[in-house]
C-alpha cells in the first residue's frame, strides 16, 4: 500500500511539474490532487528533494532492468551504451521536469543539493560500470570512471535539450562519444608484456 501511494506521488509531481514547472510544485499540491493528508505525504518523503531522488532511482532501475537481459553480449561499449539509453529512455517520460531537477538541484546555494547531485552522479556511473562489466583495477579504473563520468554527464546534457524524435540524436551523440572514448582508451592502455 504504501509503495503504491510513493509511486503515486512521484507520479503525481512529475504531471504537475509537467502542466507548470519543477519550482512551482508543493507538497500541499501534490496532496490536494491525490486527496491525500500533508502528513501521509511526509511518511513517504520528508522533502521534495526526495522525489527527485525517486525519479533518478526509477531511471537507475531501468537501467539495471535492461543489464540482466544482456545475455552473451559481452562488449562493454555496447552495454554501456544500451544501459543509459534505458535511463534516459526513463527519464524521458518527463524531460522537462527533469531538466529542472538537474538545475534546482545545482543553483548556487544549495550546497547540500550540489553534493548529493554529484554523489548521484557518480553512483550512476559506478552502477553503468557494473552493468558494463568493468573489471579494471587501479589505476587505470581512476582513468577508465573518470571518462565514463565525462561521457555520461555529456551525454545527459546533450539530451536534456534534445528535442529530436525518439532523442535519435541522443543516441548518434552516445555512440559517437562513446567510440571516442574507447579509441582513446585503446590508444592510453598500457600494454601487457608478452609472457
Amino acid at each position: 500500500m504504501t509503495q503504491h501511494l510513493r509511486e503515486r506521488i512521484v507520479d503525481t509531481a512529475l504531471d504537475l511539474a509537467e502542466s507548470s514547472s519543477w519550482e512551482n510544485v508543493r507538497l500541499h499540491h501534490i496532496a490536494d490532487k491525490l486527496q491525500a493528508s500533508l502528513e501521509q505525504i511526509r511518511c513517504e518523503f520528508n522533502e521534495k528533494e526526495q522525489i527527485v531522488d525517486a525519479w533518478f532511482d526509477r531511471a537507475d532501475q531501468a537501467m539495471l532492468c535492461v543489464a540482466s537481459n544482456f545475455g552473451q553480449e559481452s562488449d562493454p561499449g555496447r552495454r554501456i551504451e544500451a544501459a543509459m539509453l534505458a535511463w534516459l529512455g526513463e527519464l524521458g517520460k518527463h524531460q522537462k521536469p527533469t531538466r529542472q531537477m538537474v538545475f534546482n538541484k545545482f543553483e548556487f546555494g544549495h550546497i547540500h543539493y550540489q553534493v548529493d547531485g554529484v554523489m548521484r552522479i557518480s553512483r550512476t556511473v559506478q552502477w553503468l560500470r557494473e552493468t558494463a562489466g568493468l573489471e579494471d583495477t587501479l589505476p587505470w579504473r581512476a582513468f577508465s570512471e573518470a571518462g565514463l563520468t565525462l561521457v555520461f554527464l555529456a551525454t545527459f546534457f546533450y539530451w536534456m535539450f534534445d528535442v529530436s524524435p525518439g532523442y535519435e540524436a541522443t543516441r548518434r551523440f552516445l555512440h559517437k562519444r562513446l567510440k571516442s572514448a574507447h579509441h582513446l582508451a585503446e590508444i592510453l592502455r598500457p600494454t601487457r608484456p608478452s609472457g
